[in-house]
C-alpha cells in the first residue's frame, strides 16, 4: 500500500461516486491523500491502512429512529464504543437502531462497509442528520472512505468541518460519548 497525494492518475476502473469525492475536494481547494486497498468491511480490517495514514480514522454508523423519519449519520473514532442509550439521550431520540442498506443507497449513494462522511455530498434533501463525536474533533487529520471502502482518504479535520461541510450545508450536531 502507498500514501499518496490526491486523485489517482489513472480513473478507469473506478466508480463514478469515487470520483465524485475527488472532484468536489479538488473543487474546494481541500488537500487529501489516498490509499488503494482490498475492500475493508470492518474496523479490525483496517488497522494496517489506519497506521498508514496516521489520522483519526472513524467509525461511521447510520442510524435511524424507530418511525424511519430521522436518520443519523455517527462519526466516532475506531476504538470507542457505541452506546444507544448514550446517544439517544443527547439528540432526544429514543430507540435508534442502525438503518437498513436501501436508506444508505437512497440518501448518500453509499453501501454497507462504505458508509463516509463523504456520502452527506448525495444528501442534496439534507435527510441525514450528522453526528460528530467530539473526540473526532481533537485529531489534525481525519480518514475515511471516498465512498467505496477499496481507497481511503485522509484530509485535514478542520477542512472538513469548515469546507466540506459548509459547502454541503451539513451542520453537524457535536456529541459526547
Amino acid at each position: 500500500m502507498l500514501l499518496e497525494k490526491g486523485r489517482p492518475n489513472n480513473l478507469k476502473n473506478r466508480l463514478e461516486k469515487e470520483i465524485k469525492v475527488y472532484e468536489l475536494l479538488d473543487s474546494l481547494g481541500i488537500e487529501y491523500y489516498r490509499v488503494d486497498h482490498e475492500p475493508l468491511m470492518n474496523m479490525e480490517a483496517c488497522k494496517d491502512v489506519d497506521n498508514l495514514l496516521e489520522a483519526t480514522v472513524c467509525k461511521n454508523l447510520f442510524l435511524r429512529n424507530s418511525q424511519k423519519t430521522k436518520f443519523y449519520l455517527l462519526m466516532l473514532p475506531g476504538d470507542k464504543k457505541f452506546v444507544t442509550k448514550d446517544l439517544s439521550k443527547q439528540i432526544e431520540s429514543s430507540r435508534l437502531s442502525f438503518a437498513e442498506p436501501e436508506y444508505m443507497e437512497k440518501f448518500l449513494n453509499i453501501t454497507p462497509g462504505s458508509v463516509s462522511v463523504m456520502g452527506l455530498m448525495n444528501d442534496k434533501k439534507n435527510r441525514v442528520q450528522l453526528l460528530i463525536d467530539i473526540d473526532i474533533l481533537k485529531g489534525e487529520y481525519i480518514g475515511c472512505h471516498p465512498c467505496i471502502n477499496t481507497s481511503s482518504i485522509k484530509l485535514k479535520t478542520k477542512q472538513l468541518i469548515g469546507i466540506f461541510l459548509k459547502e454541503l450545508k451539513h451542520e453537524p450536531i457535536i456529541v459526547n460519548l
